[in-house]
């Protein structure tokens, strides 16, 4: 099925007819990017906000990167709280996110995935958000926003930018003739510090490109702040990729990104099917998926985030599913020296903004 990104804004071309068609559009879309940041007075919450936001549209791992913090945070004795939008919800908030009670059509996938390790709050208006978060007993210490990197309206003490190592910054033009949100100078403005998620290139060739390594030598030559390395790595055992051949689907934004890992674990995989990012999926794709793997003798295998959107009722195929799909869960690690400058860049802002107890 198509992806909603067009391919050539992360082709090797570095100049296309259709991102030169489409620079004028894009250059309206950057300028007001910028102009709607600079004419907003922002929200200041009472607690520290970090904010884990891209530079580009799609994925680049801001939900587990998410997870990592808050996993730091609670080592270093804060209690985080999430601040997601809920994007594809029905549920405008502000509103706790329940998973017993709450699916993904109410608060959408992230933050159900979010709720498994902290309190997490959806709420479209920001703002208004963070003020209901302080309403909680016990009350949080630090907000986590999960994305809104170029969202102007709530104040952040630290803005962390994910940028994924297979595919980069891509044509590094501005939506819709390339992938960035915003002007890539105007961005590297409003962040503090990079994480490249993943630092191996896809094939040898990309080395000198603006994948894989080729983006990290970039961006240390032209960010001015840290620029740290965070690797995927699978979540628990992972010795049954090898006790039979998979057939691997994904409703995500950058799905590439969720076969290679596969591939690099050492799985069989016999087909690899991609569908729209936060995609819902449909008893008759249900159906052809568990025909498919009965067909050919597979284990189908998909994302956390993917299995959270499925709603079992009774015995329909998407309960099915759910029930035969196996879950390849991914969490992000740091390097010894780059973890160390994250729990110092933390401790940092934490300081800063310590309420009395």
């Amino acid at each position: 099925m198509p992806l909603e990104e067009p391919s050539w804004w992360y082709g090797n071309q570095t100049s296309d007819w259709r991102a030169n068609a489409l620079e004028p559009v894009a250059g309206i879309y950057g300028w007001a990017a910028e102009r709607r940041f600079k004419k907003t007075q922002p929200f200041r919450s009472e607690l520290p906000v970090i904010c884990v936001g891209n530079f580009t549209a799609g994925g680049t791992g801001k939900t587990p990167m998410s997870l990592l913090l808050a996993e730091l945070l609670t080592q270093l004795g804060e209690r985080p709280a999430f601040l997601s939008r809920g994007y594809a919800g029905r549920i405008a908030g502000p509103e706790w996110v329940d998973p017993h009670r709450h699916s993904a059509i109410d608060v959408g996938d992230e933050p159900l995935l979010l709720a498994s390790s902290a309190p997490t709050m959806i709420c479209r208006d920001r703002p208004a958000g963070a003020r209901a978060i302080l309403t909680r007993e016990p009350r949080p210490t630090v907000i986590i926003m999960d994305d809104g990197l170029q969202n102007p309206s709530l104040e952040k003490d630290l803005r962390l930018a994910i940028v994924d190592g297979a595919r980069g910054i891509g044509n590094g033009r501005v939506i819709p003739a390339g992938p960035l949100r915003a002007p890539l100078q105007f961005q590297y403005a409003m962040t503090d510090a990079v994480i490249v998620n993943g630092s191996q290139p896809p094939h040898d060739d990309d080395r000198q490109s603006n994948t894989g390594t080729g983006v990290l030598d970039r961006l240390r030559q032209r960010f001015l702040g840290p620029v740290l390395v965070a690797e995927p790595e699978p979540a628990g055992d992972i010795s049954w990729l090898a006790d039979t051949p998979v057939i691997a689907f994904a409703g995500i934004a950058n799905p590439q990104r969720f076969f290679s890992l596969l591939e690099r674990l050492g799985a069989t995989v016999l087909a690899k099917l991609a569908y729209r990012d936060h995609h819902t999926f449909t008893d008759s794709e249900a159906e052809k998926l568990l025909a498919q793997a009965k067909a050919s003798g597979a284990q189908l295998v998909t994302t956390e985030k993917d299995l959270v959107r499925m709603t079992p009722e009774g015995n329909s195929a998407i309960a099915r599913l759910r029930q035969s799909a196996r879950p390849l869960p991914i969490r992000l690690q740091f390097k010894e020296n780059d973890l160390s400058r994250m729990r110092a860049l933390l401790e940092a802002v934490i300081a800063d903004r310590k309420l009395p107890a």
